[in-house]
Formats: C-alpha cells, sequence, structure tokens
C-alpha cells in the first residue's frame, strides 16, 4: 500500500497513479518531462511538484477555473464518516447513496465518492468507467463489509435466508443507494417480490437508519451491513461480502485534505476503530481497481 504521508513517489507509485508502465517514468525523467529528483541512484517524484504539474497539465475550455467543492458524497458507511472528522482533514460529508453521489462528482460537485455498487464481475469499475468516460479520476479500495440481513436480537422470526423476509416489515433504503438495488437485483433472483413486501413509507436514508428502525420495532427486517447491526446489538444473516471503494479526482488526490485524510488511514487509530466496529476488512486498502488514462 502506499505511503500517502511520505514527501516523494517512487517511480512504481508514480506509473500507478498515471497508469502508464514504470519504463515510460524513466522515460519521462530522463527526458526532464516530469519533476524529480535523483539520490543514490534511485528516482524519486516530489509529491507536491508533482500536484502542480499534473494541475498544469489540465485541458478544456473551463478546466482552468474548476475549484471543486471539498466535500465527500455517496454511499453513507460508518468507518468512513468516523475516519473523514477523526482525520481533521475538514472534508465535509454529504451522503445520499453511491448512484446519487456518483452523479454529483461527474458534475464537478464534489472531490470523492463513496461507493458499493453491484457489477456482473465485481463493484464499481465498470460503472465508474461508463459514467465518467475519460475523466481524470482514480477508484481506490477502501474496505471490504460483509452485508446480509438485519433483525431483532436473537432472531425471534427464525430468518436465515433472503426469501424468508417475505411476511415480516421492512426497513428499506432509497433508490440512490447501491444497497438498494443490490437487495432488489438478489431478490429477483430468488423469487422475491419486494414489493409484496410491508414496508416503510419513509426510506432510511444511511445504514444507521436501517438498524435504528429494527431497534426501535418499527421495523422487522433489513439489509445492512455487520457493523451497524453490532452497533445497535441487532442479530445479523451474512449475504455478501461487497468492496467499499473512493472515487476521486486525480488532482484533488494530492491536495491537502484528502491527503490528511489518507494519511489517516493508514494509522493505527484507523485500524483498531475498523477491528472495534467489525465487519470490515481493510487488508486491501489504498489499491487502485480503476484508473483513467492520461489523455
Amino acid at each position: 500500500m502506499q505511503d500517502h504521508s511520505a514527501e516523494y513517489l517512487t517511480t512504481r507509485e508514480l506509473a500507478d497513479l498515471l497508469r502508464i508502465k514504470e519504463r515510460k517514468v524513466y522515460d519521462m525523467a530522463a527526458n526532464g518531462d516530469v519533476p524529480c529528483v535523483r539520490v543514490v541512484g534511485k528516482l524519486l517524484f516530489p509529491r507536491a511538484e508533482i500536484r502542480a504539474w499534473l494541475h498544469s497539465a489540465r485541458s478544456g475550455p473551463h478546466s482552468a477555473s474548476i475549484v471543486l467543492p471539498n466535500i465527500f458524497v455517496g454511499s453513507h458507511d460508518p468507518l468512513l464518516d468516523w475516519a473523514l472528522r477523526a482525520s481533521g482533514s475538514g472534508i465535509a460529508g454529504f451522503f445520499d447513496g453511491s448512484h446519487d453521489g456518483l452523479d454529483r462528482l461527474a458534475g464537478q460537485q464534489a472531490i470523492a465518492c463513496g461507493l458499493h455498487i453491484h457489477e456482473p464481475d465485481g463493484w464499481n469499475s465498470q460503472t465508474v468507467a461508463g459514467q465518467v468516460p475519460d475523466s481524470p479520476v482514480v477508484l481506490i479500495e477502501f474496505a471490504r463489509r460483509q452485508r446480509g440481513i438485519l433483525t431483532a436480537p436473537d432472531n425471534p422470526h427464525g430468518i436465515t435466508t433472503l426469501p424468508q423476509i417475505k411476511g415480516h416489515r421492512l426497513a428499506q433504503r432509497q433508490d440512490s443507494a447501491a444497497s438498494q438495488r443490490l437487495l432488489q437485483h438478489l431478490a429477483a433472483d430468488q423469487g422475491l417480490d419486494l414489493s409484496s413486501l410491508d414496508q416503510m413509507a419513509t426510506p432510511a436514508r444511511t445504514e444507521q437508519d436501517i438498524a435504528a428502525a429494527i431497534a426501535e420495532g418499527r421495523a422487522d427486517v433489513g439489509f445492512g451491513i455487520a457493523a451497524v447491526a453490532a452497533q445497535f446489538k441487532l442479530d445479523f444473516i451474512p449475504v455478501v461480502d461487497e468492496r467499499f471503494d473512493i472515487l476521486i479526482w486525480r488532482s484533488a488526490y494530492f491536495d491537502q485534505p484528502f491527503q490528511m485524510f489518507m494519511k489517516f488511514l493508514g494509522s493505527p487509530d484507523f485500524k483498531n476503530r475498523a477491528a472495534e466496529m467489525g465487519g470490515y476488512d481493510i487488508s486491501g486498502l489504498g489499491r487502485i481497481h480503476y484508473n483513467a488514462p492520461v489523455l
């Protein structure tokens, strides 16, 4: 995993960021095309100068005047929400679902977006490539999460599979939430018609809202993550392991707020918090799953 607190990038780290071969980075350095220093025979690239170099390479009729709001949008995740605040980055959060967030990021209304959109061959990458083609964005893994059925303590209805939620009050999410669309997909595959279920009149807007509805007796079941089930002391029946990614504009990646946030994600405090909450696997943190070509 890349050390986001380091003042310099290695050749491999710069190649990964620019989505080019490492050999190309060496050629660029030799030709003086990219800021670099050579120390004991090793090439290093000053992070601040690389950021300025990328900014200067922007093109397009309005690119020079674009100022992205310092806002993180997309899917709500309690660990991510906590990390944004605990990092001291100053990045604000507005979470109303993966699909809402992707629309906002594509409209240049935010610097980053949280996503967990299910695809035939994985998570997020194909959707990003299709919705923001040729945009200078990078998709970085945040964590893998356990998602499943939430029920009251001791599972009073004896639910063990998704079709068994039929006949029980369902706490559902808004349509812009990737979890709601995944639930619809899984239910259809198993012959369950969600529209026939007794659902809450007002959709839950966050993972905690789903759990709170069950804990307070306003719903019997919901589709949520293991971390909030533990937080609200609910029973949890695992259904799927999903990947939660961060989509970030490449220029904003190097700015101080996001660098502060990424540095915090590498800290013992973050690792301890993820372990305490449960249901998270952060072993792939920082792995790049999509990197738009540099045009």
